[in-house]
């Protein structure tokens, strides 16, 4: 059983149709209630009676610490990804709602088995959200799971870290200045609320063609199509530029390994509940969910001199992590994704840290040409705060911007020091893009050395980093134009980036071949162009192009043609302009210079151009 505890000040809720068709008719189909203690509560396959008096005092201690008497219990599946069956539910739903009331609470029932719309405002004290996972009665958990939730439970301590070196301990989001981060602090501190909104990209990837939900996979698994897939390569490519600029050799290990190799298993017990195991007839194989499995087996075979410090690996591959299904949501959060990896190797703390602020640099620097606005956090050990604080405050002088700094009491993961670019989207959920991690754990116990001056083996430092999966990449880009266009800028994705980078549109039928010879000139010089030669009005065609975000709209007739002068609308600034085909072309290759490359995946006639979503 899991249940989400919000201190609220209000929550009203409304009945809309039947989830489950055995559901009972609501005895109240729409409810308001203030000053309430809301439960979102799922119930699991292993729940059973035994479940309750548990999580009844699971409740108990957190209203009490609030001083709180009246209670709301609200049905909310999308917490487990193990939901018990309907029947199973209603049953233990009852009988929690009964031991409560029994428990001297005050009550609300909300239907259980039916779609339901919400609004709540959550009070907003640092005590105000819990989470509490009521495990199976009959399973003991083992020595190593009940070590890390002990330290999972020690309280660490948040502050913000502003580049002139100020610090002001974290009592209330509201008050912090940068937009985005203020949104980070609230969700990473206090406890984001259910929004009940969906992230504006879910529909922008399918309306454009990109990527969308594979009915026939599991949750979490995506389907792209040929734009989707252009726009995804030239992201991989986008990485691998800067695995080369940072002077990564590239790799490539297996996608599935075995769960009886001690140092597998090890690294898998971090993600409990959280891989692909497939049973097979001697062993258990696990696909990778991450990128070390195969790289730390291949270091461990090395030999490894001083004087080959820094050593920096690349590798992309496809990873899989078994995440919940209600935290599977768009691209946001997937069970597969294409993660682009890059480990570095060094002999100590501060070659580490050289290292760090190099990868730090230069995803700020990504981030920024691509006009993907962050926050930024980092996560440190108490011991190594002050220590590491000048090289934080150096490296948010260069980006000019405050940080959330989670100071954990101690070491609870591989890595002493990490941050994360968060970045912030429309339904107010925020997401880890680029990260960088200071592993001082990794090189010692899974048998990586390298000998020093002296001659002895000594284990290293491993600094993990990525510019984050692809697929949260074309998130993000996406979720800033969606956020750009509620300011009123036009939407749309980076030239270079764009399946369809300049769209020619004929104004008569007499045109289209004109049309077709312009679109061939742009494409042999390595400019994405295509031709609407579609039986559709003027008009239509030009509002078409806009709402597929085409970057350059070029109108050619007959005065174009006796002319050689192009009609040109720009989408960037909405200037309308005649110009020579050679100074469009000189204009478009300024822009996206030293930007990775490819052809469009496409006809570059639209009128033999299937249409793969909705109707066009």
């Amino acid at each position: 059983m899991r249940i989400f505890a919000l201190h609220s000040d209000r929550i009203w809720y409304r009945v809309r149709e039947k989830a489950v068709a055995s559901a009972s008719e609501p005895e109240v189909p729409e409810a308001s209630y203030q000053e309430v203690l809301v439960l979102f509560t799922a119930f699991e396959t292993f729940d059973s009676e035994l479940s309750i008096p548990r999580a009844v005092e699971a409740i108990k201690s957190i209203a009490e610490r609030l001083g709180v008497t009246e209670l709301v219990l609200y049905p909310w599946v999308h917490l487990t990804d193990q939901p018990a069956p309907f029947q199973q539910a209603l049953d233990l739903y009852e009988r929690l709602l009964k031991a409560l009331k029994d428990a001297g609470f005050s009550t609300h029932r909300v239907p259980i088995g039916w779609y339901k719309e919400f609004e709540i405002k959550v009070k907003g004290h640092p005590l105000a959200e819990s989470l509490r996972t009521i495990g199976p009665v009959e399973l003991e958990r083992p020595k190593e799971a009940t070590e890390v939730r002990e330290e999972e439970e020690e309280a660490s301590r948040f502050v913000i870290l502003y580049p002139d070196g100020r610090e002001e301990e974290v009592t209330d989001w509201k008050n912090v200045e940068d937009e985005d981060l203020k949104i980070v602090v609230r969700n990473e501190v206090f406890g984001k609320p259910p929004s009940g909104r969906e992230p504006a990209h879910i529909d922008l990837m399918r309306r454009l063609e990109l990527v969308d939900y594979e009915p026939s996979s599991d949750v979490g698994h995506f389907r792209f199509y040929p734009e989707g897939t252009l726009v995804k390569r030239l992201i991989e490519d986008l990485a691998f530029d800067v695995a080369r600029r940072l002077g990564a050799m590239e790799i490539e290990t297996p996608l599935l390994y075995r769960l009886d190799d001690p140092a597998i298993a090890s690294q898998a017990a971090r993600f409990r509940e959280r891989n692909y195991q497939i049973p097979t007839g001697k062993t258990t194989l696990i696909l990778r969910f991450a990128g070390d499995f195969g790289l730390f087996s291949m270091m461990r075979d090395m030999n490894i001199s001083y004087r080959d410090l820094p050593l920096s690996f690349y590798e992309i591959s496809p990873s899989f992590r078994l995440e919940q299904r209600g935290e599977c949501v768009g691209l946001r959060r997937l069970r597969a994704f294409t993660m682009p990896d890059i480990h570095s190797f060094v002999s100590d703390v501060e070659q580490g840290m050289e290292m760090y602020e190099k990868f730090f640099l230069e995803y700020h620097r990504l981030l920024k040409e691509l006009g993907i606005e962050y926050a930024v956090v980092f996560r440190v050990v108490a011991k190594l705060y002050e220590k590491l604080k000048p090289d934080m405050l150096r490296m948010l002088s260069a980006v000019n911007k405050p940080a959330l700094i989670e100071i954990l009491p101690k070491m609870k993961h591989y890595w002493a020091l990490k941050h994360e670019f968060q970045v912030v989207d429309t339904s107010e959920g925020n997401a880890q893009l680029s990260t960088v991690q200071l592993d001082v754990e990794d090189s010692e116990r899974y048998g990586i050395f390298y000998v020093d001056r002296d001659g002895n083996r000594k284990p290293g430092v491993i600094v993990h980093t990525s510019m984050g999966s692809v697929e949260r990449m074309i998130y993000a880009i996406l979720e800033t134009a969606a956020k750009a266009s509620k300011r009123g800028a036009k939407p749309m994705l980076p030239l270079w980036l764009a399946p369809t980078q300049v769209r020619v549109i004929p104004v008569s039928p007499e045109n289209i071949e004109y049309a077709v010879e312009i679109a061939k000139k742009l494409n042999e010089l390595q400019i994405r162009a295509d031709v609407d030669d579609r039986e559709l009005t003027l008009a239509k065609r030009v509002r078409e192009a806009e709402r597929r975000w085409i970057p350059y709209i070029v109108v050619v007739g007959k005065k174009e043609q006796e002319t050689g002068l192009l009609s040109i609308r720009r989408r960037s600034d909405g200037v309308e302009y005649s110009a020579t085909l050679d100074d469009l072309v000189s204009e478009i290759k300024s822009e996206t210079k030293e930007r990775p490359f490819k052809p469009l995946n496409v006809p570059m006639r639209l009128s033999r151009r299937p249409v793969f979503v909705g109707s066009s």
